[in-house]
């Protein structure tokens, strides 16, 4: 296989798991190739490089391939982390990791069957009232599971009473990864979550997305077309 100039990002602008990555390479400054993917149509040279073709992928220069979201900002952040997401003021990276297992776990379960109830139809659900279709009983289980979701939620409300950031006093892995997520539930119904009891989440999430980090993660890239270049990714490096 050839060495590539730099490595290439498979990657999906709103996927939470393709934005944390792009976090992280954008803060490390570590220059890729990104190659914006359409879901519905995904290339050919993303189930070549990942079987699962699910953004984010990257492909290192050497042909390894990475195919988890914390994987590649681990990887960006062990060459370069300046601003110390690894080191966190409180606890250390195996607590952020495991608050990050959270997230993805039970936290995203709810979320998905809150935001898309009807990709998550049960076949029938017998009731009072007989046979309940099931894209009724998905929509009406919404509820629940934005309850469930919700309860986290608080738990990481209760976690910055003590700090700006879920570790500290400065933004860290944690934070990181598990503000996208966040943001997604936010958006399913945004008046609705403004008027929950959780200023400091509110106030932790409106900063990041006010950031020029934020800013700079989110731009718009033209859909990449097999055989053509991509984007050089993060444009500007890091001061």
């Amino acid at each position: 296989m050839t060495a590539l100039s730099r490595p290439v990002l498979y990657s999906f602008r709103r996927c939470p798991y393709a934005m944390r990555a792009r976090l992280a390479l954008a803060v490390s400054g570590q220059q890729c190739e990104l190659r914006e993917v359409v879901l519905r149509d995904k290339p050919q040279a993303l189930h070549q490089a990942s079987p699962k073709a699910t953004v984010p992928v990257l492909v290192l220069g050497d042909g390894r391939v990475l195919e988890q979201s914390l994987d590649i900002m681990l990887w960006a952040l062990d060459r370069n982390d300046p601003q110390g997401w690894l080191a966190p003021d409180r606890r250390g990276l195996d607590a952020m990791l495991a608050l990050v297992g959270e997230c993805d776990g039970a936290f995203k379960y709810n979320l998905d069957r809150y935001k898309y109830p009807q990709r998550y139809a049960d076949a029938a659900n017998v009731g009072p009232e007989g046979v309940v279709a099931a894209g009724d009983h998905a929509q009406a289980a919404a509820p629940a599971h934005r309850a469930d979701a919700a309860r986290w939620l608080m738990t990481l409300e209760q976690q910055l009473e003590q700090d700006a950031f879920l570790f500290g006093q400065h933004a860290a892995l944690a934070d990181m990864a598990i503000l996208p997520f966040v943001r997604q539930f936010a958006h399913v119904d945004i008046d609705w979550f403004r008027a929950q009891p959780w200023p400091r989440l509110l106030a932790w999430l409106a900063g990041w997305m006010d950031s020029d980090l934020f800013s700079r993660v989110m731009k718009k890239y033209a859909p990449w077309i097999e055989g053509g270049d991509g984007v050089v990714f993060p444009e500007t490096l890091p001061l």
